[in-house]
């Protein structure tokens, strides 16, 4: 429906069904210019569109704030809709794994600083969610080596209730209203903090586990290395029964070469001590032939 080749989508050109998911050719052909990223990329362009209409005539204008609270929605809305069509459809990108979390900082950082610039947000506020954020971001690159830690129902709850808090600050409320944001942006503080912790607690412990594998993985990697021969019992027994097929008793009732051999040898004895006659009883040739 936008006019772009299905290249530029991440599909292969096939229309997919109503209801549906797309096929395994068409997800596995993700690219830059897919839906997920097209929404995360309008969601970092909206950042500073997001700014200059909350600062607009000073900041304290009514209608830019509206403007100002309708673009930050969107970009709320991109966050959950971008993410969900990127694990749905299969069109996770570096791109993506890289710009998702630098927008979803971007347009929270940008709405809480202003906000506390303005002076409807005390600083303080602003500095433990910015710090929560950006050191749990910091401690993904640090245990990503060894585990991924999926987003737990307290972060979810978290980004909620983040994003009414700050949504509520970004429009001018006045009266009971504007007590209400406050215990609500309130709680928002406490599963920051709560969920921040608990990250915390998982990447620590994830980080153990890796490492611990690691060092096993090491010492059995030394362990082989100085004794090559721990992986042959494996082997052996094919190897034994190709060095002994050779040497197999031969079949009861199936005479051998030597003994045809050696009946020949007499047979033609026999003959030379009788002038050329076999003598009566003397095997020649094939032994069956005594046997008749």
């Amino acid at each position: 429906m936008t006019g772009a080749p299905a290249s530029a989508t991440g599909g292969s050109g096939a229309t997919p069904v109503r209801g549906g998911k797309l096929g395994t050719a068409a997800v596995n052909q993700a690219s830059l210019w897919n839906i997920a990223n097209i929404l995360t990329m309008i969601r970092l362009l909206l950042v500073p569109g997001f700014v200059m209409l909350l600062l607009a005539d000073g900041g304290y204008d009514p209608a830019w704030r509206s403007f100002a609270w309708a673009a930050f929605a969107v970009a709320m809305i991109t966050d959950l809709f971008d993410g969900h069509l990127a694990r749905t459809y299969n069109l996770v990108t570096d791109f993506g794994k890289i710009a998702d979390p630098i927008a979803d900082k971007a347009i929270m950082g940008a709405a809480l600083i202003c906000l506390s610039w303005l002076g409807d947000l005390p600083w303080w506020i602003t500095g433990v969610i910015l710090f929560r954020e950006l050191g749990i971001t910091l401690m993904r690159f640090w245990v990503i080596r060894h585990a991924v830690i999926p987003a737990s129902r307290g972060g979810k709850m978290k980004t909620l209730a983040q994003g009414t808090a700050v949504g509520m600050y970004v429009l001018a409320l006045t009266g009971p209203l504007a007590t209400f944001r406050f215990w609500v942006m309130m709680v928002a503080v406490v599963l920051t903090v709560v969920t921040g912790l608990d990250y915390v607690r998982q990447a620590v412990v994830a980080r153990r586990k890796g490492l611990a594998a690691e060092r096993v993985a090491a010492l059995d990697a030394v362990a082989l290395a100085m004794d090559p021969a721990a992986e042959a019992p494996v082997a052996a027994p094919a190897v034994a029964a190709s060095t002994a097929a050779p040497a197999v008793a031969p079949t009861v009732g199936v005479p051998s070469a030597a003994p045809t051999a050696a009946a020949g040898n007499a047979g033609v004895d026999a003959a030379a001590v009788s002038g050329g006659e076999p003598l009566p009883g003397a095997v020649v040739g094939d032994p069956a032939e005594a046997e008749r």
